[in-house]
């Protein structure tokens, strides 16, 4: 499976979560266990934004210092991850 096609069946499994999540709180859940699912949904995206990052490492990135531009990549992801993204 290319790394496309993990992310996208990833954000789909994250979507039907946070379906779940919001059809919790429209049917008066008790919290704690919305909470809990927010959380997966939560823990889900985080993995999501991990595969991503590994992809552009292993392509963008690794291209980018190919040719040179090794100062810009790399402003580019600390940009992301000063902005807590990931």
């Amino acid at each position: 499976m290319t790394p496309k096609n993990q992310v996208v069946k990833r954000l789909k499994i994250a979507e039907g979560h946070l379906r779940k999540v919001t059809s919790m709180m429209e049917n008066d859940v008790y919290c704690i266990d919305v909470l809990h699912q927010s959380q997966a949904v939560q823990a889900a995206l985080k993995e999501i934004d991990n595969l991503i990052l590994q992809n552009h490492l292993n392509t963008c990135v690794a291209d980018s210092i190919k040719k040179g531009k090794s100062k810009e990549v790399i402003k580019e992801i600390m940009s992301v991850f000063k902005r807590g993204r990931i």
